[in-house]
C-alpha cells in the first residue's frame, strides 16, 4: 500500500522526527459546508494545528493517491470542487483510487490512511454513527467499524446529533472502543454539550488520554480510542431548539427519498437553512476547538 502514499515533505518530515503530526478529514471540506467558507474553515483548523506544535495533515484521495498533507492549491481545488467531489468511505478506496477520482475522505477512510501513514492522532468535527430508524435500515457508519480496528485516537464533539446516539455508543461498546470525555462525564452530541449519556471514563488532560494510548499499544490492541471534546460554552445550540429542526430534516429527508452516503450532508445543509445559519457557526466553532485539542494531544503523545 505504500506507493499509493503520497505524503507532504513537511509531513514526511514531521514524522520522520517523530515530530507530532494531526490528520485532519477532507469530506468536512468538500461536503460538510459551502464555498468560500469551507476553505477558511480548513485553513483556520491546519492554523490551529500549527500554533499549539502540531503539523497539520490534511488528507484526500487526488490523482490516484492517498495525499496526505494538502498544500494551499490543494486546499483550494478541493474546497472549489465540493459535493462534485466523491466522498470516499473504506468500500470506495480501491473504485476511486483505480478511477484517479478526486475525493473527500469520510472519518473511517481519514482513519485507515493515517494508520498506513503512522499518524496517530486524528481531529474532526463529529463521526458518523448509528442513523434514526436503522431498525429498518440498518444504516450504520463504516466510522464506527474503523474504530474498532484501527489504531488512531480521535478527537471529536461527540457524534453528529443527527444520529441515534443511544445505539451508536451501544455500537462502539460492543467493537471495545473506548469512549473517553475530555474534562466531561457526558457524551456530547456535536452541536450541544450534552446528549443524556455518560462517557466510559472521564480524561482531565491529554496526557492522561497519551498514557491509556500507549498503554493500548503496549496490550497489542489494535482498535482505536474516541475522544469526546464537547462544544466550547459560547458556541453551543439550544439542546431542544435543534433537536426541533433535526427532526424536521430527517423527516423531510424521508419524503424525499435520502438515503445513504447522501443522507448527511443533506442533513447538515437542511439544519443550517432551518437554523439561518447557526449551526454552520457552531460546526467550525467545534472543529477549531476539537483541532487544538489533537494538537495537544499529538504533542503529548510525541513526547511519550
Amino acid at each position: 500500500m505504500n506507493d499509493l502514499l503520497s505524503i507532504s515533505p513537511e509531513v514526511a518530515d514531521a514524522l520522520s522526527t517523530k515530530k507530532p503530526v494531526v490528520a485532519l478529514e477532507s469530506t468536512i471540506i468538500t461536503h460538510g459546508m459551502p464555498f468560500p467558507q469551507n476553505l477558511e474553515m480548513a485553513g483556520k483548523v491546519e492554523a490551529t494545528v500549527r500554533a499549539k506544535g502540531a503539523v497539520p495533515a490534511t488528507i484526500a484521495l487526488m490523482d490516484g493517491r492517498l495525499a496526505v498533507g494538502l498544500d494551499p492549491a490543494g486546499l483550494e481545488r478541493l474546497a472549489r470542487e465540493g459535493k462534485s467531489a466523491a466522498k470516499a468511505s473504506r468500500r470506495d478506496m480501491g473504485p476511486l483510487l483505480a478511477k484517479k477520482k478526486l475525493a473527500g475522505t469520510t472519518v473511517a477512510t481519514t482513519m485507515q490512511i493515517a494508520a498506513l501513514a503512522g499518524i496517530q492522532v486524528f481531529a474532526t468535527g463529529g463521526i458518523g454513527g448509528v442513523h434514526r430508524g436503522a431498525e429498518q435500515t440498518f444504516d450504520i457508519s463504516a466510522d464506527l467499524i474503523e474504530l474498532a480496528r484501527t489504531p488512531v485516537a480521535v478527537v471529536c464533539a461527540g457524534a453528529k446529533s443527527i444520529l441515534d446516539i443511544a445505539k451508536t455508543l451501544e455500537v462502539l461498546e460492543t467493537n471495545g472502543v473506548p469512549v473517553l470525555g475530555y474534562r466531561t462525564d457526558e457524551f456530547p452530541a456535536f452541536f450541544t454539550r450534552t446528549s443524556g449519556f455518560g462517557v466510559d471514563h472521564r480524561m482531565e488532560s491529554v496526557e492522561e488520554i497519551a498514557a491509556v494510548m500507549a498503554v493500548q499499544r503496549k496490550l497489542g490492541m489494535t482498535n482505536g480510542l474516541l475522544v469526546a471534546n464537547p462544544i466550547p460554552e459560547a458556541d453551543s445550540l439550544d439542546a431542544a431548539t435543534i433537536e426541533g429542526r433535526i427532526s424536521e430534516a430527517v423527516a423531510q429527508a424521508e419524503r424525499d427519498g435520502v438515503s445513504g452516503k447522501a443522507l448527511t450532508p443533506y442533513l447538515l445543509q437542511r439544519i443550517f437553512e432551518l437554523t439561518e445559519g447557526r449551526s454552520l457557526k457552531a460546526n467550525i466553532a467545534l472543529v477549531l476547538n476539537n483541532a487544538a485539542v489533537a494538537a495537544e494531544l499529538a504533542v503529548a503523545v510525541s513526547r511519550g
